[in-house]
């Protein structure tokens, strides 16, 4: 019922002609969806676009978190905890992940930010620069390949304008200070873009410091004898950043400012380098036709030291404490685009490879924890995906318009075990997956200002590397009994676009999942994963923003969700756990993935000065597969300032924030599944920064 009312207002105000007519709309354009640029009224998918100031303003600008809550359907969970980056889900895609992201694509500039298993980061994301974020969810998802339950691209600033240079600042509570470089600029038909700077925290938990180095440079040739060429480094350096892992029920009771006090015993951290070069060209093919082509290369280095016992690490095939690799991956997009009368069509063909040296220590020298000790693990690892697709747009009439694409996604993986010492097995494998994914979509414009769409796409989502390390029976070699996930997806949904009035989208979809990944068995610091279980997401979202006058502004996110395994079955309890023997029902929520999520913001524009309100909320997040706890809901509301003034010839823009105003304490995120009960990982009471932004 109510979503019939909300269908039926937005109808009636699409409906209103003559008073469209007199509002231009400013109906965003978007990329993701279909690969061409669209207004999101002629696009059968839900795609939000988050603008450079909404990113910027009032922000600290290091954490997706500060921006992606007023997406509907995206939950992005910080967890104060720089050593294993945000958990981010879209449509509960990614919510069991422990670290990084997965389930979801991510891009910058063009560049995955996933590597070919469906493993990503966010962390290097250049926010302070981004010029736009794009966020897409449902079915059209698919055409971006293995783990793609949604995509996430940011695309920084860069484009012919007067060179301008700005210094920029923040200090905040917990000692919490970021500061940057950010300078763009280029005579047509050259562009030039540079965004640097540091971040530091003390963190309000125990154990918490990090550090955090940036920059992203960006040049345009935009009339090259090939084309338009746009070429892109982005690197990233953070030391020693501490992991004061999850709390316990009883330790988060008792002090949830605390670390757990094993991360003090072993001085869990994690160290993370990463430099990344990409390119991409479009070239004319004649009147109707160019070739789009990316490339990149890059690299990645990760030294983490865990809390694992030393007695655990006792047997001879335990890869020790310590996890080291480093990573070298190259990956190329190419795609040719066809526009003939009504249609326009893609053809391309995505190629990756990553190529892994990973290796395990021990975490002690004799009694002295926490310290790098004898190797353990030797291996490489190497990942190929070769993915052809096809996309095509067919404009029937001006109201009527159906897309279709097909993707083949091939993934293969390969390990070499070069650490057969003693009793040790050899754990060399392969495994491969493989997988056709179609999707469909049409659009009814019932207006120019509002339109009707539905969806259909089917996804999948392969086992990561760190899934597919060990077998559920102990056995050496790659766990190849694993199976990707493969979902089917539907959605139906509204969107409204009067001017700079009203917008709005309503949408409602249904998921259903086979295979789905679990814990099967958890011992020795070691988890095997199984396909044993299917599940369900059905939900609604909705996002309206409305400007009543010409100085305020209101916008809302709401979404429902009902996310439940659909078959009941056996998962580990406690370590060690070889056998699983503990009964998950049919039913059961899915960890991780809140019911319901909120976002409000109110926004005053004076000529003296810019005030922000918002309230974000969520219900309660089961920690674990059979939903025996759970961390609570909760709403918290945060307040910004900003002005700007005119001093020496310049206009700097001062800023302030502050976060959870009424002190609230509550779990910001959950270790989902995690095997010594450590799921709650608290989030910072009242928080207070002050910023400032300086043309130069």
């Amino acid at each position: 019922m109510k979503i019939s009312r909300s269908l039926t207002f937005f109808l009636a105000l699409g409906a209103n002609v003559s008073f469209a007519q007199e509002v231009k709309s400013l109906d965003a354009v978007v990329i993701t969806a279909t690969r061409t640029e669209r207004l999101q009224l002629d696009v059968p998918a839900s795609v939000d676009l988050i603008e450079r100031d909404q990113v910027r303003d009032g922000q600290l600008r290091v954490n997706l978190s500060e921006s992606l809550g007023r997406v509907p359907g995206v939950v992005v969970l910080n967890r104060q905890n720089y050593a294993q980056d945000l958990q981010i889900s879209v449509r509960g895609f990614g919510s069991r992940s422990t670290f990084g992201v997965r389930g979801v694509r991510l891009y910058v500039d063009g560049v995955p930010a996933s590597f070919p298993d469906g493993q990503g980061q966010v962390s290097h994301f250049p926010l302070n620069a981004a010029e736009r974020i794009e966020v897409l969810r449902g079915p059209f998802s698919a055409l971006y390949g293995n783990s793609s339950g949604g995509v996430i691209a940011l695309t920084t600033q860069l484009k012919p304008q007067p060179n301008r240079f700005e210094l920029g600042g923040v200090y905040g509570s917990f000692d919490t200070w970021r500061l940057g470089l950010n300078a763009v600029g280029g005579e047509e038909p050259y562009a030039f873009a540079v965004d640097a700077g540091r971040f530091r925290t003390e963190g309000e938990r125990d154990h918490s410091a990090a550090r955090r180095d940036s920059a992203t440079i960006r040049t345009a040739f935009l009339d090259s004898p090939l084309g338009k060429l746009r070429v892109s480094v982005n690197a990233l350096d953070m030391p020693d950043s501490q992991d004061p892992l999850g709390l316990t029920r009883a330790q988060l009771n008792a002090d949830p400012e605390q670390a757990s006090p094993v991360a003090l015993q072993f001085n869990t951290r994690k160290s993370t380098r990463q430099g990344t070069l990409g390119a991409d060209l479009q070239s004319r093919l004649g009147e109707s036709a160019q070739l789009t082509t990316t490339a990149w290369l890059g690299t990645r280095e990760v030294t983490q030291f865990q809390a694992i016992p030393v007695a655990t690490q006792t047997p001879a095939n335990h890869p020790g404490g310590v996890i080291d690799f480093d990573r070298l991956f190259v990956g190329t997009d190419v795609r040719t685009t066809f526009e003939r009368g009504a249609v326009t069509a893609h053809l391309g063909i995505t190629a990756e490879a990553l190529d892994e040296d990973r290796r395990g220590y021990e975490n002690f020298q004799g009694t002295t924890l926490g310290v790098l000790g004898i190797l353990r693990r030797n291996e490489n690892n190497r990942l190929t995906s070769v993915d052809p697709y096809a996309q095509a747009e067919w404009r029937l009439t001006d109201a009527w318009r159906f897309h279709a694409g097909v993707r083949s996604s091939n993934l293969r993986v390969k390990s070499r075990d070069q650490y057969i010492v003693g009793t040790n097995a050899d754990d060399s494998g392969s495994a491969s997956f493989s997988a056709v994914n179609p999707t469909a979509g049409v659009v009814y414009k019932v207006t120019p200002s509002a339109s009707l769409y539905a969806a259909y796409g089917r996804g999948f989502e392969t086992p990561t590397l760190n899934e597919l390390a060990y077998r559920s029976d102990g056995s050496a070699g790659l766990n190849t009994s694993l199976r990707a996930s493969r979902s089917n997806n539907v959605e139906v949904g509204v969107k409204l676009a009067l001017g700079n009035l009203v917008k709005g989208s309503l949408a409602v979809f249904a998921i259903e999942t086979s295979d789905d990944i679990v814990v099967r068995t958890n011992a020795g610091g070691r988890s095997a994963f199984g396909n044993v279980a299917k599940t369900k997401r059905d939900g609604v979202e909705l996002f309206a923003e409305w400007r009543p006058f010409e100085r305020w502004s209101l916008a809302a996110a709401l979404a429902y969700i009902d996310a439940r395994f659909d078959s009941s079955f056996a998962t580990c309890g406690p370590p060690p756990c070889t056998t699983p023997t503990v009964p998950v029902a049919s039913g059961n929520q899915l960890p991780g993935v809140p019911e319901q999520t909120g976002f409000i913001e109110l926004k005053y524009r004076g000529g003296w000065v810019d005030l922000t309100l918002d309230v974000r909320g969520q219900s309660r997040l089961f920690v674990n597969d059979t939903n025996t706890d759970a961390a609570g809901g909760y709403t918290v509301t945060n307040f910004a300032v900003a002005r700007t003034v005119d001093l020496f010839g310049s206009k700097p823009r001062f800023f302030g924030r502050v976060d959870n105003v009424f002190d609230r304490r509550y779990v910001g995120s959950v270790i989902v599944n995690e095997g010594n009960s450590r799921f709650f990982e608290p989030a910072p009471g009242r928080a207070f920064l002050v910023g400032l932004d300086w043309p130069l």
